[in-house]
């Protein structure tokens, strides 16, 4: 008889997984050290600095919450997980013949590479290889239906209807957000965008500005912590070879220039987004989403990469033993 992940508590020989993520969210708000929230796209600034939210969705349909769990915030860069899946299922592997599969070690807004490497992004959870995968999503349609294809999947994936789009960010990125109109113009030279660059970009934006919460963000991955499959209703989302493959590029590529410290010190693959969320996936185990807007030097939340390390450090999680 194999002993199970968790407990709600009658069983002290195995973590209780609710009394652990209550007392990180405790700990979280406590600390003074708290980064700096996200000010290059004006409706970011106005998140609250003190917010702080973790959720863990385990194989039995349970969620283990703490802090602000059930507060929409914008997932921004984490999105790329689920555009990916996406861009995935339309045209398989040739997908990596307009974006790599290499960590960048650039920031994630970075132009340089894509200069020295003929257009074609490092990997696609910088902001030019989301742009690439973006475009993969709108060939062949008009961009209402592929925001309309990407919202209804991210409520499948969660069972919530509830989960949308926010206006205000979206149009929020596209005032302010030159570097990526540079990205895609560049891209675009090299033919490696086939759709108007005003179309892709303004998919990509509002792709970004779901507002998910960390209960909602944390059911959403669990597909791919129980090889492709959504363990509440058994259906398939990908095959198993497919959530590998999503996970390994997760682990490498999720942090931009701060995923080898976070694969250092937390050991799971993650992803981060500039709103503050990350979505790390414990293989076999759990989905967890964690949220707190103070971003570190790399622009990934400063709490929450701290948060998953006292949570794999206490459960055991990491994927290396």
């Amino acid at each position: 008889m194999t002993t199970p992940p968790f407990a709600t508590g009658t069983d002290k020989t195995v973590p209780d997984l609710d009394l652990i993520v209550r007392e990180i969210a405790e700990e979280m708000r406590a600390r003074p050290d708290r980064g700096e929230v996200a000010s290059y796209i004006p409706e970011l600034a106005r998140a609250d600095p003190t917010a702080f939210g973790i959720a863990v969705a385990d194989a039995d349909g349970h969620v283990a919450v703490g802090g602000d769990a059930d507060v929409p915030f914008s997932i921004q860069s984490i999105s790329k997980v689920f555009t990916l899946t996406l861009a995935l299922g339309k045209v398989g592997d040739r997908l990596w013949k307009r974006v790599g599969r290499e960590p960048s070690g650039s920031a994630f807004n970075s132009i340089v590479q894509l200069e020295a490497e003929n257009g074609i992004p490092r990997n696609p959870f910088i902001n030019a290889g989301a742009i690439a995968v973006t475009d993969v999503i709108l060939s062949g349609h008009q961009p209402k239906e592929v925001l309309g294809e990407i919202l209804r999947f991210m409520r499948f994936l969660a069972d919530d209807p509830s989960i949308s789009m926010d206006d205000a960010v979206a149009a929020s990125e596209q005032r302010t957000g030159f570097r990526n109109r540079s990205l895609a113009n560049y891209m675009k030279a090299f033919d490696v965008l086939e759709n108007p660059v005003d179309y892709t970009l303004g998919v990509y934006f509002h792709h970004c500005a779901l507002a998910m919460s960390c209960r909602q963000l944390a059911l959403a991955g669990r597909f791919l912590a129980h090889g492709g499959r959504n363990p509440a209703t058994g259906l398939s989302v990908v095959s198993p070879e497919r959530a590998r493959r999503i996970n390994a590029i997760m682990m490498t590529c999720g942090h931009y220039d701060g995923s080898g410290e976070f694969a250092y010190r937390v050991g799971l693959p993650g992803k981060s987004g500039v709103g503050g969320g990350i979505l790390a996936i414990a293989p076999r185990k759990a989905s967890i989403a964690v949220w707190s807007p103070g971003l570190d030097a790399s622009g990934n939340s400063h709490l929450g990469r701290i948060a998953l390390e006292m949570l794999t450090q206490r459960l055991g999680w990491s994927v290396f033993g």
